[in-house]
């Protein structure tokens, strides 16, 4: 193996519409959906627990992309289906669990974001400990620079909170569950992996279940009539799953998985800008320093996994 090797994709991507699109295009729409999940978060509060939205999002989706997917799902083997569903409990029900649940136990917005935004890092730890592979230190000191801007973007909204010291372990393990998802779905031969519309139909379907079993034990599963929970639902279904998930794979596809999590280092100041836009929240100079540092420290990645690529070549 070499061992300077990014985290790489054994499956080539079958030629489509989507290989039309730039790949900074497609990550700019990533950026900018994936975000907008913590924006749906931040307003469902006000009308609904968290973890009854996400249900209801999961079952809205199932639902809406059923007509769509009933054929290949049906002519796919059982032991592919139980594989790619595996994968979504871990990159869906245990990433949104982790972050979600935390934050109703008491641990800070800030704080729980932070910890999801560790995922370029994550990632990189658990492909370096768990599958042996190696990046060149340009590659490493991008996701240091990233993260380092990150901090930079969310300090003031940091704090400890009031929450069990048990539940901060939550959003950390919503992003490893995340991680693991990635890496999983990157190694999956290309005869066993799902288009993207079944894929995430699976995903929603399977997390559905996890939803309905941690939820339906605390209260009631049946949605709530009010105009502020169906927003939260056709906002999160919308932009956060059929948008951020569905870019999240198509980008997975088209680049490696460090380049994809590293993007996602931008999607604290976009929150901001969400937040700014829609509920009034301050904005500050402290966080345009924070976007510019991540900025720079997803150009080394980029930069640094372009030559690795081109060398390979």
């Amino acid at each position: 193996m070499n061992q300077h090797t990014p985290i790489s994709c054994h499956q080539q991507a079958t030629p489509d519409r989507r290989q039309t699109l730039p790949l900074p295009l497609l990550e700019a729409g990533l950026i900018l959906t994936w975000s907008s999940g913590f924006v749906g978060a931040r307003f469902s509060l006000d009308y609904a627990p968290p973890l009854l939205v996400v249900f209801w999002r999961c079952v809205v989706v199932t639902l809406i992309l059923f007509p769509f997917v009933a054929r290949p799902l049906r002519q796919t083997s059982l032991a592919v289906l139980l594989k790619n569903a595996g994968i979504g409990l871990l990159a869906m029900a245990g990433y949104l669990a982790g972050v979600v649940q935390g934050i109703a136990l008491g641990v800070p917005a800030g704080l729980a974001a932070l910890f999801a935004d560790l995922l370029p890092m994550g990632m990189a730890l658990l492909a370096a400990v768990v599958l042996g592979q190696r990046m060149v230190w340009q590659v490493w000191a991008g996701l240091v620079i990233g993260l380092i801007g990150v901090v930079l973007v969310t300090h003031g909204a940091l704090g400890w909170g009031n929450a069990p010291l048990w539940a901060y372990g939550l959003p950390l393990l919503g992003m490893l569950s995340l991680a693991v998802a990635t890496l999983w779905q990157k190694h999956l031969p290309a005869s066993q992996s799902l288009g993207l519309l079944p894929n995430l139909w699976l995903q929603c379907a399977v997390s559905s279940v996890a939803f309905a079993v941690v939820e339906g034990a605390q209260g009631s599963l049946m949605p709530i009539a009010n105009t502020g929970f169906a927003l939260s639902v056709l906002w999160t279904v919308g932009l956060s799953t059929l948008g951020g998930y569905g870019l999240y794979w198509i980008c997975l596809r088209r680049a490696t998985a460090t380049r994809v999590a590293s993007v996602l280092y931008l999607s604290p100041p976009v929150t901001m800008l969400w937040a700014w836009a829609m509920f009034d929240e301050p904005l500050s100079w402290q966080m345009i320093a924070g976007m510019a540092v991540s900025g720079i420290g997803i150009w080394l990645v980029v930069r640094s996994e372009g030559r690795q690529t081109s060398r390979q070549n």
